[in-house]
């Protein structure tokens, strides 16, 4: 019925033409075949959360695309939980940043049977009234969904094992904070939840969704980085493939793509930050 390709985690800055090769692959491999929708899935920015420059620069880059965007803002580009990024917690000023620049940080595209949600997972748990907000919007989406089937894009995955797993770590939605999720994790018409962050293709089906994870864009992180976590390291782009009741995922490597490890070039992407050193929340 309609195709949709999801990017994730480009990292584009504008000081550096770190991760710009990688991105202008994807572009053309878009033009070649144009989804009917595209979703950034966050991180679209290299440090936006601090940088006009940067998200000015990945707006421009992503205005080359052969359609609008629509897009959810990653931890680089908003900020998050303040208890994972001190330096950088979540806040009214880099929201608005992405606002401006991106539109807004959460959406609903109603096409052909389906109900597209684009969520701001780098809210959550942080107590910011945004977080009421979205709750709210969920809410309401699904009192509103009627017939239509239901997919979910957001930056970080609602949860990396289980939606009861009270860890708390870097790569999730705060287990504190998954309650707004669990109507959709429940609802009979979802189909889908897609989300980036991790730089990992992984998916797995449970009963009639199917859970994808995007790879990165720009850049793949190290095995001992993100110790136990399952999923292949390319860089490339998902295409969906929605059907009147169910959603086909692909992994798409366009022809010329690197495979940058983020510890050898972290000292360039991120020179002013404590993120030099190598740990679980480099990514």
């Amino acid at each position: 019925m309609f195709t949709l390709a999801q990017i994730s985690d480009t990292h584009l800055g504008a000081g550096t033409a770190l991760f710009r090769a990688n991105f202008d692959a994807v572009a053309a491999a878009l033009a070649a075949e144009i989804p009917d929708i595209i979703v950034a899935s966050g991180d679209v920015s290299l440090d936006g959360a601090d940088s006009e420059a940067d998200m000015a620069f990945a707006a421009a880059s992503f205005a080359r695309l052969p359609r609008p965007v629509l897009a959810v803002p990653g931890n680089h580009d908003a900020g998050d939980h303040p208890d994972r990024a001190p330096r950088q917690p979540f806040d009214t000023e880099r929201l608005l940043r992405f606002r401006r620049h991106f539109g807004q940080e959460r959406w609903v595209l109603d096409r052909d049977g389906w109900r597209l949600l684009g969520l701001n997972s780098q809210v959550c748990g942080t107590g910011h009234p945004e977080e009421v907000a979205q709750a709210d919007f969920i809410a309401e989406a699904l009192a509103s969904l009627g017939d239509r089937r239901l997919a979910v894009f957001l930056h970080k995955p609602v949860f990396v094992t289980t939606a009861d797993d009270p860890l708390f770590d870097y790569w999730s939605v705060p287990p504190f904070a998954r309650a707004p999720f669990l109507p959709l994790l429940a609802h009979p018409a979802l189909r889908l939840v897609a989300s980036g962050h991790l730089h990992l293709h992984h998916e797995v089906a449970r009963g009639a969704v199917r859970f994808a994870w995007a790879p990165s864009v720009g850049f793949i992180v190290a095995e001992d980085e993100q110790p136990d976590l399952p999923g292949a390291r390319p860089c490339g782009y998902l295409l969906h493939r929605f059907d009147a009741d169910h959603v086909e995922t692909s992994l798409v490597v366009p022809d010329g793509m690197e495979r940058l490890f983020i510890h050898q070039v972290r000292a360039e992407a991120y020179p002013n930050s404590d993120l030099l050193k190598a740990r679980p929340d480099a990514a």
